[in-house]
């Protein structure tokens, strides 16, 4: 037996449905992750993503974020930087709020979920990660663990900071051409009387960790976030 892999069907608070790709452990059981992609869409590097965490025993759920403006939008590297951009730039992050939500009740409800969740994304998913540790609630509760990477809008949702309340982990390259320094240095000091909250950097540049983008991929930066990570949910989610 191995991980298992489908699409779920969500539906959104105003009517509707939206996919969102499963990973399930082995074991067919475990924490759930929230995974939320990169401009690029729910792509081969998303579901790879989720399938590593599969193999480290979590449930992972990655939102078709896009799924109001395109669905299924996809682009395998660079080349569809301008198009992931472009849809961005016309999402409405309070209805990205309301599909987080229901994204995290979808995994709260799965049989296969065991009760923790964390959440985790990079670009465009690394500020929707602070969006749901900050705002996403089930039931009353949140989110119980999140790592951002290099999310380039945080910095302008920083009033949030004392909204979050889960341990929380952020990870950004010195050499990032999209998120200044003092962005980074906001987020540090927005954080800095938290001892659960830890803000790392990288000798990297902005997505650092898709491999699926040649140009931007540092695999030492990538390798040693990822373990970081996977260090940080073990400790928080089991």
């Amino acid at each position: 037996m191995t991980i298992s892999t489908r699409y779920e069907s969500i539906t959104a608070h105003d009517g509707g449905t939206f996919e969102a790709w499963c990973a399930v452990p082995e074991r067919g059981s475990g924490p759930g992750i929230l995974l939320f992609q990169e401009i690029f869409g729910v792509n081969d590097n998303m579901r790879g993503l989720a399938e590593r965490l599969a193999d480290e025993g979590y449930v992972a759920l990655v939102p078709d974020m896009f799924w109001r403006l395109q669905p299924r939008f996809e682009s395998k590297d660079e080349s569809g930087m301008g198009d992931g951009m472009a849809l961005a730039q016309k999402f409405d992050p309070q209805l990205g709020g309301a599909d987080i939500n229901a994204t995290h009740a979808h995994l709260l409800g799965m049989d296969e979920c065991t009760g923790k969740i964390g959440a985790t994304g990079f670009c465009f998913g690394g500020t929707l990660t602070f969006a749901a540790a900050a705002t996403s609630k089930v039931d009353g509760k949140g989110i119980d663990a999140a790592v951002s990477y290099y999310g380039s809008g945080t910095a302008s949702m920083l009033g949030m900071a004392d909204q979050v309340t889960c341990p929380m982990m952020f990870h950004y390259g010195n050499n990032d051409p999209f998120i200044p320094d003092e962005d980074v240095v906001a987020v540090e000091e927005a954080f800095a009387g938290r001892d659960d909250v830890t803000v790392l950097r990288y000798d990297a540049g902005h997505a650092f960790s898709n491999w699926d983008a040649p140009s931007l991929h540092d695999p030492d930066a990538a390798d040693l976030a990822w373990s970081r990570t996977l260090e940080f949910f073990a400790t928080h989610l089991r």
